[in-house]
């Protein structure tokens, strides 16, 4: 027996993932490489489905958060470097060596650990050092970083294959300074690092803010995360475009439900519950099977828009779990089934996930997880 569809999907557009990676490719340049974050199941959109056709444009560098994600890759057959950017626990120090994962390191235990799991796996495994220079989340601190370094060459079974940091505002104007000098002081660590070091290591600190607003931090990798999925980690793609004229991002991921009922209701009547919405005139309302538990939070009630027939038209009422209801009223006829298009286009119309951020009052990347993980996903 088929198992039913649900009324609501999102649908992933393989070619513009591709497509954006080339571009991001084209930007930094050949000699640059890229690492494709694919963490938290790639931004809500499929962390296996994308990792392959990411690898199929050229990608051979793979950022996740946790060793079971890189597991999974692993057995889905993905070939290249995956990087934990979390780094792992005493559990899973087989399984890094096994699967052949590349964890971030910052703590002393864990380095030991995996040291002693590696030797007596008679294997060496490879990792990448991370920095703090401003984040004041997780690193060692640069003056750390050469105790660190001695650490790993003395201990067997491992190799310094990278080092990395973060920025915590490159996508900030106001933060320019800071995140050139924070682009200083890690230069200076690789430079110290670099007269100690004879191996080639790996650098990289430019996340998609970073790769398209600062070219001097690409080093020789960069770290895209939001580009990938089509958005400009400001939500500007109008100072994007002024600052990398050749990068044009596709958003990836789109939102679709379909109508299952349409009423008409005459002046005065209450929408949903607390009655927030009453009709001030006749009124044509279309019931939508979507809510808060797929991801359509309460606050885009009485705020949000979604397309039907090319037109847009006001969600009314409070968002319930698991039903929307818009006003249709000064739409063409409408019918029950029709598509109604959440996030993405329909003919001329097209609402953004920065459009949908402003309603949640959150970021583009918040709600392409929300929608990605909460729904049915379909390639296309």
């Amino acid at each position: 027996m088929t198992q039913p569809l649900s009324f609501n999907r999102v649908e992933i557009d393989i070619s513009a993932l591709q497509a954006n990676f080339q571009g991001i490719q084209k930007t930094v340049g050949p000699q640059i490489k890229i690492m494709a974050v694919v963490k938290s199941d790639a931004y809500g959109h499929g962390l296996i489905e994308c990792a392959q056709a990411l690898y199929s444009a050229g990608a051979r560098t793979f950022g996740v958060a946790e060793v079971w994600e890189g597991i999974k890759l692993r057995r889905a057959g993905l070939k290249g470097d995956i990087v934990v950017l979390l780094g792992g626990s005493p559990e899973s120090y087989e399984a890094v060596i096994r699967h052949e994962l590349t964890p971030v390191v910052f703590d002393v235990e864990f380095l030991a650990g995996l040291s002693d799991e590696a030797a007596r796996m008679k294997t060496e495994v490879k990792v990448h050092l991370k920095v703090d220079v401003g984040m004041g989340r997780i690193g060692v601190m640069p003056n750390e970083v050469e105790s660190y370094v001695s650490l790993i060459k003395r201990l067997p079974g491992i190799s310094l294959s990278g080092m990395l940091s973060h920025f915590p505002g490159a996508d900030e104007i106001d933060s320019l300074q800071t995140t050139h000098e924070q682009l200083s002081y890690f230069k200076n660590v690789l430079a110290d690092l670099k007269s100690k070091e004879s191996g080639k290591v790996v650098s990289h600190i430019a996340n998609s803010a970073a790769l398209i607003y600062f070219p001097k931090s690409h080093l020789n990798m960069v770290r895209p995360g939001i580009s990938l999925y089509g958005y400009y980690p400001d939500g500007s793609a109008s100072r994007a475009k002024i600052a990398v004229p050749v990068l044009e991002l596709q958003p990836v991921m789109s939102f679709k439900t379909r109508i299952i009922q349409v009423k008409d209701l005459g002046p005065g009547y209450g929408i949903s519950y607390g009655h927030t919405f009453v009709t001030r005139r006749k009124s044509r309302i279309a019931v939508l099977p979507v809510g808060y538990a797929d991801g359509y939070l309460r606050k885009l009630s009485n705020k949000a828009q979604v397309l039907i027939g090319g037109r847009r038209a006001p969600v009314c009422g409070r968002v319930c779990m698991n039903a929307t209801l818009v006003d249709i009223t000064d739409l063409p006829p409408v019918h029950t089934g029709d598509e109604v298009v959440l996030l993405g286009q329909q003919g001329d119309e097209k609402i953004t996930a920065d459009e949908m951020a402003q309603w949640m009052e959150t970021i583009s990347y918040e709600v392409l997880c929300l929608f990605g993980s909460f729904n049915e996903r379909v390639y296309t």
